[in-house]
């Protein structure tokens, strides 16, 4: 079990790293913004959807090994749920209404956000690789 909890964390780990990092990025280099900008607010809702249930998961898998980690995995549950359903459709309504401070605002505070995420499941992921070793 210990070795399912570190491929699920790794798994978020590094879906939460090539998302943000890798397919956020390329659809705005590869696409026309009026194309890039409508496919990522598509995608943001699953995305989301993928964290929450792998962070979930991931804590449930961690929990009997390390409650520290399960503790930090959790934390991306919990934290995700309103910025999914909370942030994101104030980001979307910003864009709408053209409130490009606010947009500004907002989508500044998902990366620090998501960066904050991508920091815990790091955390999390060491963790439990240094029980196997322990």
């Amino acid at each position: 079990m210990l070795t399912a909890a570190l491929l699920i964390t790794a798994l978020l780990f590094g879906g939460m790293v090539l998302y943000s990092f890798g397919f956020a990025a390329f659809l705005f280099t590869a696409l026309p913004p009026e194309v890039a900008g409508p496919t990522i607010r598509r995608a943001f809702p699953l995305f989301y959807l993928f964290v929450i249930g792998i962070s979930a998961a991931a804590t449930a898998l961690a929990w009997p090994f390390d409650a520290r980690s399960a503790g930090l995995l959790a934390t991306i549950v919990l934290t995700t749920l309103p910025v999914r359903q909370i942030l994101m459709p104030a980001i979307n309504r910003a864009t709408d209404t053209g409130a490009r401070a606010r947009f500004k605002t907002l989508h500044g505070l998902s990366v620090v956000i998501t960066l904050i995420h991508i920091v815990l499941a790091g955390v999390a992921l060491a963790r439990l690789a240094g029980t196997t070793a322990a």
